[in-house]
C-alpha cells in the first residue's frame, strides 16, 4: 500500500504542476500532507516536516546567501565581460547562444555546485534570451542537462556517495567513466545545436551590429513619439519598455519590474525589460573593485571545492564581505538586499516546501517501499545484467528520490543482487551515475528552483520540456558505457 501511495503522491504532484493547477510551493506542501493522512500517519506530520526542514535548512541557508552574493557580483559588474564576450561570439544567433549556454554551464559546473552553476549561467545568458525573445525553457533545459553530466565529478556528490556506499575508491569509479560522460556531454552540445537551429528558424538571425542598431532606432522612436518600435518582420523585436514584467532576478540592480508603458520616459527606458545587467552606466557598477571581486569569487569557489568550511558559512561570509566592501554605506546595502529579496524568498520558500515533500516521503516509509518493490520486480534472468538494470533504474529512482536515498538506500541492495551473479560493485557504481542529467531537474533538487526562479520559468514548463531530452542523454551515456565496456 505504501508503494502505491508513494507513486500516486509523486504522480499527483507532477500532473498538477505540469497542468498548472497548483503552484509548486502549494503542491509540495499540500499533496504530501494529504497523503500522510491517507497513510494513517497524520499525527506524525509535524515530526516528518521538522525532520525534512532540519535536513534541508543548511541548503536553504546556502541558497539565500549565495543568491545575495552572486546578485551583488552581478550588480557591480563582475560578469559583464562574460556577457559581452558571449554576445560578441554569438552575434545574436540563437543557435550559438544555446550552444554557448551549454558550454558555459559545463565550464562553471567544475566547481561542483549546481546552485552556483545555475546562478552564473542564468545571470550571463538570461539577458540574451530575453533580448532576442528566445525560449527560456531551452535555456533552463540545456543548463540543467550540462550540469547533470558534470555533476558526476568526484567532488560533485553522486560519485562520492556511490564510493562511500559500496566502499570503493572514487577514482576507480569516475576515471573509467570519463569516455562515456564525454559522449554524454557531446550529445548535450549536439542537442543544443539542434535546439538552437530550431530557435533560429523560429526567430530569424541578426548580427550584433543589427541588434545594436535596431535598439538605437527603438530608443529614438520611444523618445520621439512613445511608440512601440516593434519590428514586425518575423525577426527579433528589440522593442524597449514592452513590459514583460520581468523582475531583476538576473541582478539588474533594481527591485522593480519592467515598466509597462514606456511612454517616452527615459528613466523607465533604462529598465530595458530587466536588462540593467548589461547597462554599462548603471549606478551599482564598481569598476575599481573588479579585481577584488574576481579574486574574492575565485577564493570562495576554491574554498568550496577544498571544503575548508561548510558551504553555507562560506557564502554567508562572502555575501557579508562583498556587501561591506562594494557598498560601505548602509542604505546602499539595504537597497541591494531589497533588490534580491524576491529571489531569496522564492527559492528559500521552495526549498522549505520541498522539505515537507521529502519529509513525508521518507518518514512514512514510502521511499523504502518503492525502492524495495522496484528491486523485487527485476526478473531473475536479468541478474547477470544488473549493471545495465541499475543504469536504467537510476533514471526514475534518482528523479523521484534524493541522491542520498538512492545511493545509500537502493544502490547497496542492487549491488548485492549483482554480486550474486558475478557483477562487480565498481560496475554497479558506474552504472548508478547514469541518471544524473535527469536527476538535476528533479523536484527534490533545491538547485533546480534556483534555475527556474532566476530564469522566471514555470517549473511545470521546465519539466515538460526537459524530461524527454534529459532521459535521452542518460540513455546515451549508458549506451556509451556499454559500448566501451565500462558498464
Amino acid at each position: 500500500m505504501l508503494t502505491i501511495l508513494g507513486f500516486a503522491m509523486i504522480a499527483t504532484f507532477l500532473v498538477l504542476i505540469m497542468m498548472k493547477k497548483m503552484s509548486p510551493i502549494a503542491a509540495l506542501v499540500l499533496i504530501p500532507a494529504l497523503f500522510c493522512v491517507f497513510v494513517g500517519k497524520g499525527a506524525k506530520l509535524g515530526d516528518y516536516v521538522l525532520d525534512g526542514v532540519t535536513d534541508l535548512a543548511p541548503t536553504a541557508a546556502m541558497l539565500m546567501f549565495a543568491i545575495v552574493y552572486f546578485g551583488v557580483m552581478i550588480d557591480v559588474g563582475l560578469f559583464d565581460p562574460i556577457v559581452r564576450g558571449i554576445l560578441k561570439f554569438c552575434k545574436a544567433d540563437p543557435m550559438r547562444i544555446v550552444v554557448g549556454t551549454a558550454l558555459l554551464a559545463a565550464i562553471v559546473s567544475l566547481d561542483g555546485d549546481g546552485s552556483t552553476t545555475f546562478m552564473i549561467t542564468v545571470s550571463a545568458m538570461y539577458p540574451l534570451y530575453k533580448r532576442l525573445k528566445m525560449s527560456l525553457v531551452v535555456m533552463t533545459g540545456v543548463a540543467a542537462m550540462a550540469n547533470g553530466v558534470m555533476n558526476t565529478l568526484p567532488w560533485g556528490g553522486p560519485t562520492a556517495r556511490a564510493a562511500t556506499a559500496l566502499k570503493l575508491d572514487a577514482s576507480e569509479i569516475f576515471v573509467p567513466m570519463i569516455p562515456a560522460l564525454l559522449v554524454g556531454l557531446l550529445f548535450v552540445f549536439g542537442l543544443s545545436y539542434v535546439l538552437g537551429v530550431r530557435e533560429r528558424r523560429r526567430l530569424g538571425m541578426l548580427t550584433l551590429d543589427e541588434v545594436l542598431e535596431e535598439e538605437k532606432e527603438s530608443e529614438t522612436v520611444l523618445v520621439g513619439s512613445g511608440g512601440s518600435g516593434d519590428s514586425g518582420d518575423g525577426k527579433v523585436s528589440m522593442r524597449k519598455g514592452g513590459g514583460t514584467g520581468a523582475g531583476t532576478g538576473t541582478g539588474s540592480g533594481s527591485g522593480a519590474a519592467a515598466d509597462s508603458g514606456a511612454e517616452g520616459d527615459t528613466e523607465d527606458d533604462a529598465e530595458d525589460d530587466g536588462f540593467q545587467g548589461l547597462d554599462p552606466n548603471r549606478a551599482t557598477l564598481r569598476p575599481k573593485l573588479y579585481w577584488f571581486n574576481a579574486l574574492l569569487t575565485v577564493a570562495l569557489l576554491t574554498a568550496m571545492i577544498m571544503e575548508w568550511l561548510p558551504i553555507p558559512v562560506l557564502f554567508l561570509l562572502g555575501a557579508a564581505l562583498a556587501l561591506t566592501v562594494n557598498f560601505p554605506n548602509i542604505p546602499d546595502q539595504k537597497a541591494r538586499l531589497a533588490a534580491h529579496a524576491d529571489n531569496v524568498l522564492n527559492v528559500s520558500g521552495m526549498v522549505f516546501a520541498a522539505a515537507v515533500f521529502t519529509g513525508v516521503l521518507q518518514g512514512t516509509g514510502m521511499v523504502d517501499n518503492m525502492a524495495k518493490w522496484m528491486v523485487d520486480v527485476i526478473p531473475a534472468g536479468m541478474g547477470p545484467h544488473m549493471a545495465i538494470v541499475t543504469g536504467v533504474l537510476s533514471l526514475p529512482l534518482t528523479y523521484f528520490m534524493s541522491n542520498d536515498g538512492f545511493y545509500f538506500g537502493v544502490l547497496p541492495v542492487l549491488a548485492e543482487a549483482g554480486a550474486a551473479h558475478g557483477v562487480s560493485p565498481v560496475e554497479m557504481a558506474r552504472a548508478s551515475l547514469v541518471g544524473q542529467p535527469l536527476h538535476m531537474s528533479s523536484p527534490l533538487v533545491p538547485a533546480v528552483y534556483v534555475l527556474v526562479g532566476m530564469a522566471k520559468v514555470e517549473f511545470g514548463d521546465h519539466t515538460k520540456f526537459v524530461v524527454k531530452w534529459a532521459a535521452l542523454t542518460c540513455l546515451v551515456i549508458l549506451g556509451a558505457g556499454i559500448l566501451f565496456g565500462i558498464i
